[in-house]
């Protein structure tokens, strides 16, 4: 039976070729805008992800201290649930830096350092957003030997503001490209059964089985979803070589290489099977 199901949905491909190529494109187009849109969502959270990781914190130590105690205030830094790395930045390695940043030696005029000693603090990526950055702000500045928490990042943070809207629009985006794309594929599906509605009465007529009837559609758009599955696998294959260039995002994309050839070959056929059943659910033996 299995068999001549199969049959019967290759048949159709032979007798209606345009209708078939008329749904390998709407479906491929539907893999591309749905892989896309998830690329996108992945991608906007890696990004967000890594400016997170990069945001310091610049925690001041208050003079004099003792040179014993360093380990000490490391120990209270790593101990608060905020923070994910603490490098120590001496008073001298603080006049080196602010001697190659500005080109101007304050030692030509002062006999002594007045930079302070300080920690630069690196945050858990998950803490790092409007709210909770104030909050761990404050939690750091309760230590007693601490004299002032800088955040520098400014910038970066206002990014993130960004971001964090900005994602909630793309999501918005993604639903209705997958609608778009579900829609595509439907009236695609339901044209080319409606062409094919005399070729049904017929089967009906003769006493066919409804499953005989829906089932070679079903497999027809079944191989149509796979065909394309493989042309939008082709398609971004040659979008990947083009970025091969750019190393972060070619890394980010072997890692998950995986995950997006089975998305890609099974977007397709899942797509187009839900979307065939659903296109023939009015399709009864009533004649």
């Amino acid at each position: 039976m299995v068999l001549f199901w199969l049959k019967e949905s290759f048949k159709s491909v032979g007798r209606a070729k345009s209708s078939f190529i008329l749904t390998l494109i709407s479906l491929t187009l539907a893999v591309l805008l749905i892989e896309a849109s998830i690329i996108a969502l992945q991608l906007s959270g890696l990004f967000q992800k890594s400016l997170k990781s990069n945001i310091n914190i610049n925690v001041f130590i208050k003079d004099p201290f003792d040179a014993k105690d360093i380990d000490k205030f490391e120990a209270d830094l790593r101990s608060s649930k905020y923070v994910s790395s603490v490098s120590y930045v001496s008073k001298d390695e603080a006049a080196k830096s602010f001697i190659k940043e500005t080109g101007e030696d304050f030692r030509d005029i002062l006999d002594y350092n007045p930079l302070p000693a300080s920690f630069v603090v690196r945050l858990n990526t998950d803490v790092v957003t409007k709210d909770s950055l104030d909050v761990a702000i404050n939690s750091l500045s309760k230590f007693n030997w601490v004299d002032e928490v800088v955040f520098k990042n400014s910038f970066v943070y206002q990014l993130l503001s960004y971001l964090d809207t900005g994602k909630k629009y793309l999501f918005i985006v993604t639903g209705v490209l997958i609608l778009i794309a579900v829609y595509l594929v439907y009236s695609t599906i339901k044209l080319i059964t409606a062409g094919r509605m005399r070729e049904l009465e017929t089967m009906k007529l003769v006493g066919a089985k409804l499953s005989a009837i829906k089932l070679p559609i079903i497999f027809n758009g079944i191989v149509a979803g796979f065909i394309a599955s493989l042309l939008a696998l082709a398609a971004y294959y040659v979008v990947f070589m083009q970025v091969r260039q750019y190393y972060t995002l070619e890394h980010y994309i072997l890692s998950n290489l995986y995950f997006y050839i089975i998305t890609l070959l099974g977007i397709g056929p899942i797509l187009s099977s839900l979307v065939t059943i659903y296109s023939l659910r009015k399709l009864t033996l009533k004649i």
